[in-house]
């Protein structure tokens, strides 16, 4: 298979609706069915999974003296966030446009843009009619037209790359004069990461800007009596990863001590806005995690599922940098829930049950129904339960907020076709087949669990999240598979000499060697070029829906922000299975 032939698996694996043909019930007492456990316990694939890394050390948090302490504080940022809002505002008729892309960029890298998502919308529509009309980035600078370009793309505006053509020697290459500009060079290498399939020239701007950065970083590192101004620490940190593929929430951390050290340009409104705004929200995630170790530790999977992995803080800090903002302290709950009841259920079909249980347990999600649990072995009754419980749960909290029953319906629905897929690695498993690429990522995108975690995002939202939107996540959009492929393909590359020792032999990269005939390395990076042509569709896609009205914007944003924490969790490593200093 080709890499364009894989490339376009996802689109293809949305038409094709499959039914998952159960053989007939087993009706089996539970002594039956521990004597199954008993027999197939020599059988049984183990994962010898790390132990979790943080003990207790979330549990315990003074909240009620958290919560005086934020309350002094709630005027004062009201009084900084006017501050800024003014200055931002004043912008709008200024006739350079550099200060204003300045301040839109500080505030958002150093994460408190949620606060004037209206009044930066504002100056960038203003900002956008300007270009259409006069032509005036015929005047701006290298640094000024890539952040302007980079600042619109990624407001949904419709903004051509052809902006960049005036940096063009008459040879078509870009001007090597440009090397000497530091900040536009890095402003540029920033805005060519949002570029989308066919813009040649945003390629051409990649390998041009990185190649003359790292020679600059190359001499800033190795000079060891220099000490490092902010703009050499950004162009470090921006080769190791660009602006565009970073976690917001851990860049506004970062952010702030690079900003904070710009003393004859930052502005002190903002700067103390950020840090306040940082320190009451870590406040309230404190007091989530709190919360959900608690819950995790009640439910006791460590003793009492010792092949799975124990992960609640890993699954919160999943969620958590994905959705911040204080008005998603419910999503983050439940998400936080669901990643952790997904995980021991992953382990369960990846790395211990055997076929005959496992088939049982997908039966019984398909029943959904407390009825099913005496059929079920008693480690698979303890799963089943808690996440009976944990609709339960959610059916609650919808009904509290009086908005209609039907969403817990999708959640059933999209979590039935996580175990249905989930059943079908088990089944090449167990029949030691290797599947092709496109049935591997026929299971392995929905596994990835973007489309779950989105379903029970919406779930969360207020009561104008509409009944298409629910049936456009089930329906799995390019936006939606294009980023789960950088998961499940992320995972494969990171994961593979660990899963080979345990025998776990389906992933993308035994596909790939075995379909394409290359090595082990040789199949890394084809698979590599896979995930780096999936940013592009992830940003033709967000360009796309921009203007689609009908789909909330924190869901745009959620499925956006996907990715960047897949190559922030699989960096080096699997982070998240093998967690140790990094996380």
């Amino acid at each position: 298979m080709s890499t364009s032939q894989v490339s376009q698996v996802p689109d293809n694996a949305r038409e094709i609706h499959r039914t998952v043909e159960f053989p007939p019930s087993i009706n089996m007492s539970t002594s039956q069915v521990s004597q199954v456990s008993d027999n197939a316990r020599e059988i049984r694939r183990t994962a010898e999974f790390p132990p979790s890394i943080w003990g207790d050390r979330f549990i315990n948090y003074d909240s009620e003296q958290a919560e005086i302490h934020n309350a002094s504080q709630l005027q004062e940022i009201e009084e900084l966030k006017e501050q800024v809002r003014k200055e931002l505002l004043a912008a709008v008729n200024n006739s350079l446009p550099k200060p204003q892309l300045d301040l839109i960029d500080a505030i958002e890298r150093l994460g408190v843009g949620y606060h004037f998502e209206t009044e930066i919308q504002q100056v960038l529509q203003h900002l956008y009619n300007t270009y259409n009309v006069i032509d005036a980035h015929d005047q701006y600078d290298l640094h000024t037209s890539a952040l302007c370009f980079r600042l619109l793309r990624q407001h949904g505006h419709h903004i051509s790359c052809d902006i960049f053509n005036k940096f063009k020697d008459n040879k078509g290459n870009f001007k090597e004069s440009l090397a000497s500009d530091v900040s536009g060079m890095l402003s540029l290498y920033e805005a060519a990461h949002v570029g989308m399939h066919g813009e040649d020239i945003l390629d051409e701007a990649i390998e041009f800007t990185t190649t003359h950065l790292q020679s600059y970083s190359s001499v800033v590192t190795n000079d060891h009596d220099h000490l490092r101004n902010p703009q050499e620490e950004q162009v470090i940190h921006a080769l190791r990863r660009p602006l565009h593929k970073r976690v917001p929430r851990i860049e506004a951390r970062r952010y702030i001590s690079i900003y904070q050290d710009h003393e004859l340009s930052h502005n002190q409104a903002l700067l103390k806005l950020a840090k306040i705004d940082f320190n009451l929200l870590q406040s309230l995630h404190k007091k989530e995690i709190s919360q959900l170790c608690r819950w995790a530790k009640d439910l006791d999977f460590t003793g009492k599922l010792p092949f799975a992995r124990d992960r609640m803080v890993e699954s919160y800090f999943w969620i958590l940098v994905t959705v911040p903002d204080l008005q998603y302290s419910l999503a983050r709950i439940i998400i936080a829930k669901a990643i952790h009841i997904l995980t021991i259920i992953d382990d369960t079909y990846d790395a211990y049950g055997t076929l005959e249980e496992l088939t049982l347990f997908a039966e019984a999600f398909e029943r959904w129904d407390a009825s099913c649990m005496d059929q079920l072995p008693e480690y698979m009754q303890i799963i089943y339960k808690s996440f009976l419980d944990f609709g339960e749960e959610i059916e609650e909290e919808i009904s509290n907020k009086g908005w209609s029953s039907y969403r817990v319906d999708y959640v059933k629905e999209i979590m039935k076709k996580v175990v249905r897929a989930s059943l079908d690695e088990a089944r090449w498993i167990n029949d030691k087949r290797i599947p092709t690429m496109e049935e591997y990522l026929q299971a392995g995108l929905v596994i990835a669990g973007l489309g779950t975690i989105t379903t029970l995002l919406l779930v969360t939202l207020d009561c104008t999240v509409t009944k298409e939107t629910f049936d456009w996540v089930l329906s799995r959009p390019a936006i939606i598979t294009s980023s789960e492929l950088h998961f499940r393909l992320l995972d494969d590359i990171k994961s593979h000499k660990f899963e080979q020792k345990r025998g776990h032999d389906i992933s993308s990269v035994e596909i790939y060697m075995k379909q394409s005939g290359v090595s082990e390395q040789e199949a890394y990076e084809e698979l590599q070029k896979l995930v780096n042509n999936a940013w592009k569709d992830v940003n033709k896609e967000c360009l796309r829906l921009a203007d689609d009205r009908d789909l909330p914007k924190p869901m745009l944003m959620f499925i956006l922000n996907y990715p960047r924490i897949i190559y922030l969790m699989y960096e080096k490593d699997d982070y998240f299975t093998r967690v140790g200093r990094e996380m």
